[in-house]
Parts: C-alpha cells; structure tokens; sequence
C-alpha cells in the first residue's frame, strides 16, 4: 500500500496505492470505518481533524495510512 501522488491543483496530497490483493486492500478502510464509529479515541481524532476543516475521506485516509 504505498502512497500515490493523487495532487490536483493546489492540493497536494497522496493516496494509497490501489493496486495487489483487493481483499487486503480493503480491509485498512473496513478497520478505518469501523473505528471512526465505534472507537472512542478514533472518533475523538476525527472530530479534531473536522475542526482543522478535513473532509470524513481525508481522514479516513489518514487512518488507513496509520494502520499501514
């Protein structure tokens, strides 16, 4: 799962690679979703990450980067 330039304009951001196993890769956004709903400490960061004005799949995507 290594990063990918995913910029577009003034954005400059990364996106992890798509490619490989799909079940693998699928299971990094299945953990993300679950701790954003249910994971105290999770949920905690994800609200402070919203008021630094992230979107709910930018911060996903910082989970699944963490959990990689």
């Amino acid at each position: 799962m290594s990063p990918l330039p995913a910029s577009s304009g003034n954005t400059t951001r990364h996106r992890l690679n798509r490619g490989g196993d799909r079940r693998l890769n699928r299971a990094p956004n299945v953990i993300a979703m679950v701790r954003m709903v249910h994971h105290p400490q999770t949920r905690a960061y994800a609200e402070r990450r919203r008021t630094e004005g992230k979107t709910d799949r930018e911060i996903r995507r910082c989970l699944k980067r963490y959990l990689a």
